[in-house]
């Protein structure tokens, strides 16, 4: 596989760009090698500037339920940009969109829009710290909920803790108000809640930054009863989760319900796009209805909105979809345990809807310690392998694999004879 344009571009831009790329993981300095510089996508493909076609199992990190290039998607945008791509005004479809998504999800009465997933987070959390009249926050060790100061915190120095900075630049003075525990370790929460005064806990409920980790339908119970019984509004963080995981996410496994949802990436159908919701009482607290601000120019701008409508529709009428993709994942998944068993590699494996993940590790994975025991750089040379025959996974153990509605058997079993010819080559 040539990629001699990819490497050059990648040289060319690190002159102009932080690095070379917009997102730290898009350098592939987990896995190795150069990245590939994408020329476009079509279906559940991509296609790079030296004209190499990848299956991609990336989807632009989970937005592209219904792959590249969908038809429908791409005709309703061409149609909204001829009308103005932002208006800084309310239109019609803001509202359309709002309707939708509170109809498919159980415990939101009002929604805002906002641009991304960090903004809808950092939102929320004011929201929430606002609702409470407490400034502690709860998150947990693994979780990823963007870059905002609050959150950029990893666990200290035992795990029911007030946290540490993970990025320099975040003051000491705000990551002492937020504690870190263990993801599915309910003892840890409730050493926090001891230690701390929590007026809001921010959990993915089913997690995509550290691999794939769904959390126990238990301990998501015990967690809603413990902020119940301490007053403390909980959050789920369905950026990545929401309508990936199922047509109303973690909802499709259990019943439990947060008093605050975001959401993200599959609700803007590519486009950026994000959004905050929950209950009334909460909501109402948001300006201009109350005193807590938040604002952007280009919240629910006409295209992203169209774009997600879009993407919801076909999601309404086509719920057997999330059938479809996760049979193509479990086919997936499991194929490639039953390859790496083979030949005496071992290899975790996860599915939820459309969403898998897979560890290069000996023992089941049920938090962020148990992830940071897999193989790192069994997994860079199977990376590195796969993408070279032509298979595009997220280039960190510690992502998650999204299945497309283009797919089908015939496409996952090329990947999986792709992946016997590596797993020979890389035991």
């Amino acid at each position: 596989m040539n990629l001699l344009c990819s490497i050059n571009d990648f040289n060319e831009a690190k002159q102009v760009i932080v690095g070379g790329v917009n997102s730290p993981v898009r350098a592939f300095k987990s896995v190795g090698g150069s990245p590939v510089f994408i020329q476009k996508g079509q279906g559940y493909e991509l296609i790079d500037v030296d004209n190499n076609h990848y299956i991609d199992f990336v989807q632009s990190w989970g937005p592209l339920i219904f792959g590249h290039c969908d038809k429908d998607i791409e005709s309703v945008v061409m149609d909204a940009i001829k009308e103005g791509l932002s208006f800084g005004a309310p239109t019609e479809k803001e509202t359309e969109l709002a309707k939708m998504i509170i109809k498919m999800y159980e415990g939101i009465d009002k929604i805002r829009f906002v641009s991304s997933g960090t903004e809808a987070v950092m939102s929320a959390l004011r929201l929430a710290r606002a609702y409470s009249k407490r400034d502690d926050i709860l998150k947990f060790d693994g979780c990823y909920h963007g870059h905002s100061d609050s959150l950029l915190v990893n666990a200290g120095s035992g795990c029911a803790t007030f946290g540490a900075p993970s990025s320099p630049g975040v003051p000491e003075d705000l990551s002492k108000h937020t504690l870190v525990a263990r993801y599915n370790d309910i003892e840890s929460v409730q050493e926090c809640f001891k230690k701390g005064n929590i007026g809001c806990v921010i959990i993915e409920p089913i997690a995509g930054n550290m691999g794939l980790v769904p959390a126990d339908i238990e301990f998501l119970k015990a967690l809603r009863e413990i902020c119940n019984a301490y007053d403390a509004v909980l959050i789920f963080d369905e950026v990545m989760s929401g309508f990936r995981a199922g047509i109303n996410g973690i909802q499709a496994y259990c019943d439990i319900v947060p008093d605050l949802f975001t959401f993200g990436k599959v609700i803007g159908g590519g486009m950026p796009m994000a959004a905050f919701g929950g209950k009334e009482e909460i909501m109402k607290l948001l300006s201009p209805s109350g005193s807590v601000y938040q604002a952007g120019t280009l919240s629910g701008n006409p295209i992203a909105v169209s774009a997600g409508l879009a993407a919801l529709c076909k999601i309404e009428q086509n719920p057997h979809i999330y059938q479809e993709m996760e049979k193509l994942a479990l086919r997936l998944t499991e194929g490639l345990k039953k390859l790496a068993k083979e030949n005496n590699i071992a290899l975790q494996t996860c599915v939820r809807g459309s969403m898998f993940g897979f560890f290069f590790n000996e023992s089941v994975v049920k938090n962020f310690d148990d992830a940071k025991k897999s193989d790192t750089e069994m997994f860079a040379r199977f990376h590195q392998a796969m993408l070279h025959k032509g298979v595009y996974f997220a280039c960190s153990q510690f992502e998650t694999g999204f299945i497309c509605t283009p797919m089908n058997e015939e496409v996952i079993d090329k990947v999986l004879n792709r992946a016997d010819e590596v797993f020979k080559e890389i035991q």
